[in-house]
C-alpha cells in the first residue's frame, strides 16, 4: 500500500468539506476522485498534498498515511523533498515571465545541493522532453506565451523534474480541445506504463476519467458514495446517470 486516507475529515474554517473519506492507492496505481463541483475532489487533493494554509483546508480529523507512515506533520515542500507526492494543481499556476526551461528548472531547486543533482537533472530534462517534444520545441518562449494545452503540460512537467514517484493532478483536461486532452492523457498512461509512476487524478469529466483510470471513487459532497474498478463504476447505473449522461 503506497497511501491510505483513513477517515479524512477537512475542513475551511468552521465549515466541513470532506466528512470522514477513507481511500488507497496501491504503488504503480492509476486511479481518479470523480464526482460535481464541490464535491471534494479539490480539497482532499489540497489536503494529501499538504498545502499551507489560508488556501488549504485544515485537517481536523483521520490520518494520511504514505508507505506506512503518518505524513499529517509533514510540510508539502519536504514531501516533494524526499521524493514523495507532488501535487499539479487545477489552473497550471506556471510561472508566465520564466521560459519553459527555467520553469522546469525551478522545481529542482530542492536538490541543488545532492552531489548527482546535475546528472539526475539532465535525465528528468530528457524524460519531460521526451513525454512532450512541444515543450522541447518551445523551451525558451515565456509560459505566458504557451497555449493552454503547453501550459498544461509544462504543469505536469515541472511536477516530474521533482523526482516525485506519485503525481496528483487537479482537472487535468481542464479548458483543453478534446484532441489535446486525449494527448495529455496519453502521455499520462504512457508515464505510467513506462515509468511506474503512481496517479492520482481529480477529473469531471468522469467518462475520460474512468476509461483512463484503473480504479475509482466517487464523491459527493464530501463523503465516497461508490468505489470500483473503472469497468464497474461505469457499469453502475447510479455512476452512469448522475455522471456519465444516461
Amino acid at each position: 500500500m503506497l497511501l491510505e486516507i483513513k477517515n479524512l475529515v477537512s475542513a475551511y474554517g468552521n465549515i466541513e468539506a470532506l466528512h470522514g473519506i477513507s481511500f488507497t492507492v496501491d504503488k504503480g496505481e492509476i486511479v481518479t476522485l470523480i464526482g460535481a463541483n464541490g464535491a471534494g475532489k479539490t480539497t482532499t487533493l489540497m489536503s494529501l498534498a499538504r498545502l499551507p494554509r489560508p488556501e488549504a483546508p485544515t485537517v481536523k480529523d483521520g490520518d494520511i498515511l504514505y508507505e506506512g507512515k503518518s505524513i499529517l506533520k509533514t510540510e508539502a515542500h519536504m514531501l516533494i523533498q524526499k521524493r514523495m507526492m507532488c501535487l499539479v494543481p487545477e489552473g497550471r499556476h506556471i510561472f508566465g515571465n520564466l521560459s519553459v526551461q527555467e520553469n522546469l528548472t525551478m522545481a529542482t531547486y530542492g536538490r541543488h545541493k545532492d552531489p548527482d543533482h546535475e546528472a539526475e537533472t539532465s535525465e528528468l530534462f530528457e524524460l519531460v522532453y521526451d513525454l512532450f517534444p512541444r515543450l522541447y520545441e518551445r523551451r525558451k518562449q515565456r509560459g505566458e506565451l504557451l497555449s493552454g494545452g503547453e501550459q498544461q503540460m509544462l504543469a505536469v512537467g515541472r511536477a516530474l523534474m521533482t523526482g516525485c514517484s506519485f503525481i496528483m493532478l487537479d482537472e487535468p483536461s481542464m479548458g483543453l480541445a478534446p484532441k489535446l486532452m486525449f494527448e495529455m492523457f496519453r502521455a499520462l498512461k504512457r508515464l505510467n506504463d513506462q515509468q511506474n509512476i503512481t496517479i492520482l487524478v481529480v477529473e469531471q469529466n468522469a467518462k475520460v476519467a474512468l476509461e483512463f483510470a484503473g480504479r475509482g471513487y466517487v464523491l459527493n459532497t464530501g463523503e465516497i458514495i461508490a468505489a470500483g474498478t473503472s469497468s464497474e463504476l461505469i457499469a453502475n447505473p447510479d455512476v452512469k446517470k448522475a455522471y456519465l449522461g444516461g
